[in-house]
Formats: structure tokens, sequence, C-alpha cells
């Protein structure tokens, strides 16, 4: 299938060293893959079809985000059900069922090439604490001759779909899941806009995003489906590449807090 999933398989550990297996400028990279050792067919655009097909995941000191598969259905359930109360901005399935059709529905999106979606996992236990996942992935129609006909990644994304469980609220795990994630789309991507979306009332939400240093870009209005099934006042926000280092260092000021 010659879809965008994501780029390389790539196995991010937070620090700053190099490794012998991989390749490494701000982080650990392991694992083999045709991107860095240049190979895969060439598409027009100057794509490897390893670009469009290989998996990859992040690792922290507290999380791992897995590529998301049917085998996380059971831990999504068991997360989402300590305390259903928390999703009433998000839309957060309870029950089997639904987390399968979630799950079904992310993957699809993947396939379509407009989404990579993971598993939020605790380090110490390997417990699925939640999810989240890059989506409205967009590639530019870059002329041919122009620097940035052919680049590797995405030009723009968005993140979202991101819940944890009761007992991760508020702790190292969501920020260190931003940070990963930021990253990988500022210094892997190399993308010149990361987008982050809250439903306009939820205060927390905006408020954590606002701490991060994301800009608010206005109100969408009646943008999506709301989790209480009203057209959702969608409140905008964005970072752009110029402004991930005061980002970055925001969000790793936050982690050595605790």
């Amino acid at each position: 299938m010659e879809r965008f999933c994501s780029f390389a398989r790539f196995h991010y550990t937070g620090g700053l060293q190099a490794h012998a297996s991989g390749k490494s400028t701000t982080g650990i990279f392991t694992g083999s893959s045709d991107v860095l050792q240049g190979r895969g067919r060439q598409r027009d655009n100057g794509v490897t079809d390893a670009m469009q097909n290989e998996a990859f995941w992040l690792e922290g000191q507290h999380v791992r985000l897995e590529p998301l598969t049917e085998g996380h259905v059971e831990g999504l359930v068991a997360a989402a059900a300590v305390d259903p109360s928390l999703y009433g901005r998000t839309t957060v399935p309870q029950g089997r069922a639904g987390m399968e059709q979630y799950v079904a529905t992310a993957l699809a999106a993947q396939a379509a090439g407009t989404a990579v979606p993971f598993a939020t996992v605790r380090r110490g236990d390997g417990t699925v604490i939640g999810a989240t996942r890059f989506f409205d992935v967009e590639r530019w129609p870059w002329p041919a001759g122009h620097a940035e006909h052919g680049r590797a990644g995405p030009d723009v994304c968005e993140i979202g779909y991101t819940w944890l469980t009761r007992d991760a609220i508020r702790t190292a795990a969501n920020t260190e899941a931003k940070l990963l994630m930021l990253r990988h789309a500022f210094e892997t991507w190399k993308v010149h806009r990361v987008v982050l979306h809250t439903d306009e009332r939820n205060a927390r939400s905006r408020a954590a995003i606002e701490r991060i240093g994301g800009k608010p870009e206005g109100i969408l209005r009646a943008y999506r489906l709301a989790s209480d099934f009203t057209p959702r006042m969608s409140a905008r926000y964005s970072i752009l590449l110029a402004e991930w280092p005061e980002v970055r260092g925001r969000l790793q000021a936050r982690l050595e807090q605790g």
C-alpha cells in the first residue's frame, strides 16, 4: 500500500547520545530502516515507499508511545473505565465494542495517510494509560526545483485525540508525551507548524496548551461534533518551527520540576 503511515522505524529514548545502530541528533534512534539506508523505490515527489509505510515509536523516561494496534484495545478499555467522568469534553469510548471501533477508525486514518496514532504506555510497568495521535498530516505541493521539493517529512500536522487514565493526569506522562511528539514533528519531520485544538469550553486544556507556548489563532465555530453531540466550537492553537526552541524549553523545565 503506497500511503503515508510514517517515515522510519525509530526508537526514541529522549537522550542526547549517538547509537551505533542508528542515527541521532536529539535522541537515540535504533533499528534499521530503508529510509536511513537510502533504499526504497522513489516516488514522483522524492519520497520513498519506505518513508510511506514504516512505523515508529517514541520513548522517554516516563512513557512510551507505541504504534496503535488492535492489541491495545484491552488496555485502553481498562484505562478509560477508571473514571469516565473525566472525559466530558473528550470522546473516549467506554466498553470493548466502542474501543474496537475507536481503534479501527484511527487505523483507517493511518491507512489513508492522514494520521499516526499511538497508545500511551507507562514505562515503569508497561500499563496502557491512554492514547494520542498525529493527524491532519499534510504535504504541500512544492514545485520541482524548490528546495523543499521531495522533503522526507510532512509540512504540517496536528496533535490531538489525547486522553489519559485518571492516575496519569497531572503527572509527567502528558508533558513528556507532548515533548516527544513535538520534538519528532519539528526535529525529525521538520514541519513548519503543529496545530492543537480543544473544545472552547475546556478551560483546563486551553490553559495547558497556553502554558507550553501554543499561540491562539481563534475559535473555529461549529468545527466538529463535540463529545456531547453538539456542534463544537474549537479553540485553535499553533506552534511554528521558529517557536519550537522556546516551547521545548518550557516542556523540559516542567519535566524537571516533576
